[in-house]
């Protein structure tokens, strides 16, 4: 009998907030099921109570038709159901093989009470690595390893646990185009060996790629079935928002003078050192493939990542390696790619969040002056349209694409003079996406300096005036907004003597 997992009429609510109204999912073994929807529609919520984190207030959940209940990730794993969650949980301190049997480690003895197998371990953690595409010893730390390869790292996990059904959220957000190929093609193996599979991603293309079913959620109610013809992109985007969505035309900008200028910036040690100028109401997008320095040129300019020699300047003020405090003083601004680890303390408030960088500001005699930061705090929840608009709530409760958006707005009553951001709009669905890249459209004329890295190639042709494409450590070339292409991106990327 093929597997059948199902949610009927399920609700949840949190305070001031109903996430999910009476919502039907069916997902069968040997499929996969996309669900899409816009960042707070309840897709995530939903996943959670299939997977044993929340449990429904209304409705009931069945596997193979019998009632199922799930009260913990326990109950789920031993009904055969595995989340991969867009924030990733892992623990740093443990090596590969440790991180993928964590909770189940194989143990020599009888009735496996005795010492943990450790060549067991590995051996059996070396196959799980090698089906992922991730070439690396057992005993590798995964504190090594980077955003992409820990996000291949926890779908190993998945698969160590032989899962019946395997529910993804946002799982390609930070893998490379090779590695996004490679979770694609494991997917489709997954379905023909009979796994029912749970898909969510705000990158549409993959989903008409990959998906027998679309299920479309809009403030926490199902709005749309799609199979066949109807999962394309305009049609999902329609359900979604519930609207024709508009483009984002591209903006012509008064340049004025450079606020950013980098010399003699090393990023490797056999790569010749950065030469670079971001000016006044310019943006400019960093590409280049995985490995090739964008975060780490990002983090070397504000200060997080090591710098020994080389010279930023923010208005012609130097700032001294290694110190994001001087960066923040002289106007700098820094959006990180991994905003759970870098970006934003996931257990304060929204408004505690939107409030850090500023304290200074905001405080006299080491007593913060709350009414002004709240009042920061109101004004930039308004102006991003963060969701929900309460000011009290956890960050940690709110879907990746509002996060974002507080990992952004934090900066804003800073007004900072030049913005680094790694990946803007990563895990965000296309309403919010368009959101933000006409909030930094906005930001760029009324003078700013913003610099960012994507790996995103619509939004860098979409959101550049100009491109600087890296490879290996270094700029390969130059791309003003009128020779911008895929093309001509790629071909500098991989390492061409040039453009086309």
């Amino acid at each position: 009998m093929t597997p059948r997992l199902s949610a009927h009429g399920v609700v949840k609510r949190f305070p001031g907030v109903l996430a999910l109204d009476g919502v039907d999912l069916d997902i069968r073994g040997g499929e996969v099921v996309a669900v899409v929807g816009e960042n707070g529609a309840g897709k995530s919520t939903l996943m959670k109570i299939l997977a044993g984190v929340l449990t429904p207030d209304a409705g009931e959940l069945r596997l193979d038709g019998a009632p199922l209940l799930l009260p913990d990730v326990r109950a789920a794993d031993r009904a055969g159901i595995a989340l991969i969650h867009q924030e990733l949980n892992l623990a740093d301190n443990l090596d590969l093989a440790g991180n993928l049997h964590l909770g189940r480690e194989p143990r020599r003895g009888p009735r496996g009470l005795g010492w943990i197998d450790r060549s067991r371990l590995e051996r059996d953690s070396r196959d799980l690595l090698r089906r992922v595409g991730l070439d690396l010893p057992p005993t590798t730390l995964t504190a090594e390893l980077s955003i992409g390869q820990r996000q291949m790292l926890e779908i190993a996990k998945a698969l160590g646990r032989s899962a019946r059904f395997l529910i993804l959220d946002e799982p390609t957000s930070s893998l490379s185009a090779a590695e996004t190929e490679r979770l694609l093609g494991l997917i489709a193996e997954l379905r023909a060996e009979g796994t029912g599979i749970v898909y969510i991603s705000h990158r549409l293309g993959e989903i008409t790629r990959i998906a027998d079913r679309v299920v479309v959620l809009r403030d926490g109610a199902r709005t749309a079935e799609l199979s066949g013809g109807e999962i394309e992109r305009g049609r999902m985007v329609r359900e979604m928002v519930g609207r024709e969505l508009e483009s984002l035309d591209s903006c012509e900008r008064a340049l004025g003078e450079v606020r950013l200028e980098i010399r003699g910036l090393p990023m490797a040690p056999e790569a010749p050192v950065l030469d670079l100028d971001v000016r006044s109401g310019e943006i400019v997008g960093l590409a280049g493939l995985v490995g090739s320095g964008r975060s780490e040129l990002l983090g070397a300019i504000f200060g997080v990542a090591p710098r020994s020699h080389g010279r930023v300047r923010v208005d012609a003020r130097e700032i001294p390696p290694g110190s994001p405090p001087a960066s923040v003083a002289a106007g700098l601004g820094l959006v990180p790619e991994e905003r759970g680890r870098q970006g934003l303390v996931l257990e304060g408030t929204i408004h505690e969040n939107l409030a850090l960088p500023g304290w200074r500001r905001t405080s006299r005699r080491g007593w913060v002056r709350s009414d002004e930061a709240r009042a920061n705090s109101r004004s930039v929840v308004r102006s991003l349209d963060i969701r929900p608009g309460d000011a009290t709530r956890a960050a940690g409760t709110l879907s990746g694409g509002n996060q974002q958006k507080v990992a952004l707005g934090k900066w804003l009553p800073l007004e900072p003079v030049v913005l680094l951001l790694d990946e803007p709009t990563r895990g965000v669905d296309v309403g919010a996406r368009l959101e933000i890249h006409r909030r930094l459209q906005e930001l760029a004329s009324a003078g700013l300096a913003i610099l960012f890295a994507s790996s995103e190639m619509e939004e860098v042709l979409g959101l550049s005036d100009r491109v600087l494409v890296l490879h290996e450590g270094r700029i390969a070339g130059e791309l003003p907004r009128e020779r911008l292409s895929e093309e001509a991106v790629l071909s500098l990327a991989t390492g061409s003597e040039a453009a086309p």
